[in-house]
């Protein structure tokens, strides 16, 4: 169990504040691609528990600035698009997409000046003259680019790292599938749920669980390892079945994304969570194929069903639609069978931001108690004015980055399966693909 110093440090992202300033310092999902689309009304939005407004220039590029305006605090995301930037509807001032203000069309000009209007020399935001305030203003702003069907922003100090080279930003449109989910909780219970391998045969098992997890066989544990590496955490899952190991590789990316192997090793899926504030968070789902174009529509029917405004339909106001009947012969959970309904009702019920103080972590524990060393050394190396781990400012490559499960003879050594010789030739199944896998 941690201490409640600790869990705050852990969980508390708004500006300032320890985790927050961490945060910071990697690029972060604002926004799909598709919420902004070119001509589109301004979006707003709240990340980092900072009030934002997303827009794109006349030209087409995002951006990211604060939603209430310099002037007297009216809300942005009502503003015009024009003329290079977003103009407030309240007074007209016009911000670009670096937080500059362009003009003050209701303020004088050196013409009001000449006829005999001045401001007090004693106000420092009129001192250099009327005509000049809109050059005292700096509105919050935050660089943002498109990577993967995703818009990103860094918000921390001094120049932008580089975006990391993952193979799911950089893959080609049909090789992707992008969504988010609206979670009530924070963003670490649900991140820490990605690297607990053993939630699996519980939560998400359908009907019984040697049929729809054969891997089991008659023992439902697993043997399971946890190394920290320059991302993250990697998690080995290893269950014995007889003569064959089954093996899955997960990786916890700092500072708040999961990649792990779904039903092929033709890529990985992706759960970045990414804090709304201390109580709410986006898991934005990122489905990647390595090599072959991927089926959308039945990727979107593997989903569940989402609402408007990116809610799930099973959610905490119903109960989760929790059928207790199902729970007797189809599923363990009563859930139906999409992992991100029995995801959300495991992570929202631990409450808003999950009491660590009373928790009783065991073996199967030990990936998510590394995450939280890991999580702690980054907020520790920012305190002291470093760059946190993977924040990359050299190469954009992550070559350390393998989401992988395969099948193993008893005997075979399953640590870095991928890298062994005679794993790559042996024609195992679920072998990585070797030109995308270590990405």
């Amino acid at each position: 169990m941690l201490s409640q110093e600790t869990n705050d440090l852990l969980t508390r992202v708004g500006p300032g504040t320890p985790c927050g300033e961490m945060m910071r310092r990697y690029w972060q999902p604002a926004a799909l691609v598709q919420e902004l689309p070119v001509g589109g009304a301004p979006v707003p939005i709240r990340l980092l528990g900072e009030d934002l407004v997303l827009f794109r220039a006349d030209q087409g590029e995002p951006g990211l600035i604060g939603l209430h305006c310099s002037h007297r605090g009216a809300d942005l995301s009502y503003g015009r698009v024009e003329d290079g930037g977003l103009r407030c509807i309240y007074h007209g001032w016009l911000y670009d997409r670096k937080g500059r203000c362009l003009e003050q069309p209701g303020e004088p000009s050196q013409e009001g000046l000449a006829s005999g209007w001045g401001g007090s020399s004693d106000d420092p935001l009129t001192a250099a003259g009327p005509a000049r305030f809109h050059e005292k203003i700096r509105h919050t702003a935050y660089p943002c680019v498109e990577a993967g069907g995703l818009i990103l922003t860094y918000m921390g100090p001094g120049k932008p790292p580089l975006v990391p080279a993952y193979p799911f930003l950089e893959a080609t449109d049909d090789r992707r599938f992008n969504s988010k989910v609206f979670h009530e909780c924070n963003y670490l219970q649900a991140n820490e749920g990605n690297i607990d391998p053993m939630h699996t045969p519980f939560l998400h098992r359908v009907g019984d669980a040697t049929t729809s997890m054969p891997y089991l066989g008659t023992d439902i544990r697993a043997e399971l390892e946890a190394e920290e590496i320059d991302h993250g955490v990697r998690v080995y899952t290893a269950h014995h079945a007889g003569d064959r190991n089954y093996v899955r590789v997960t990786n916890l990316v700092l500072p708040d994304l999961c990649a792990f192997s779904g039903g092929s090793n033709d890529g990985y899926t992706v759960n970045w969570h990414v804090p709304i504030d201390d109580e709410h968070h986006w898991k934005y789902v990122i489905v990647f194929k390595s090599v072959e174009s991927m089926d959308r529509g039945v990727v979107r029917r593997e989903r569940n069903d989402v609402l408007p405004g990116y809610r799930l339909e099973q959610n905490k106001a119903n109960r989760y639609l929790q059928n207790r009947e199902e729970m007797r012969t189809e599923t363990f959970s009563g859930l139906g069978k999409g992992f991100q309904a029995q995801d959300l009702c495991a992570t929202e019920g631990e409450g808003f931001i999950q009491d660590r103080t009373q928790e009783h972590p065991g073996y199967t524990d030990q990936a998510v108690l590394l995450g939280r060393q890991v999580l702690m050394k980054a907020i520790q190396a920012v305190q002291e004015g470093q760059d946190p781990p993977h924040v990359l400012r050299i190469s954009p490559e992550v070559p350390t980055l393998i989401a992988a499960h395969t099948v193993l003879p008893a005997g075979v050594d399953w640590h870095r399966f991928w890298e062994h010789p005679a794993n790559q030739e042996s024609g195992l199944t679920g072998q990585p693909q070797p030109a995308e896998a270590p990405a």
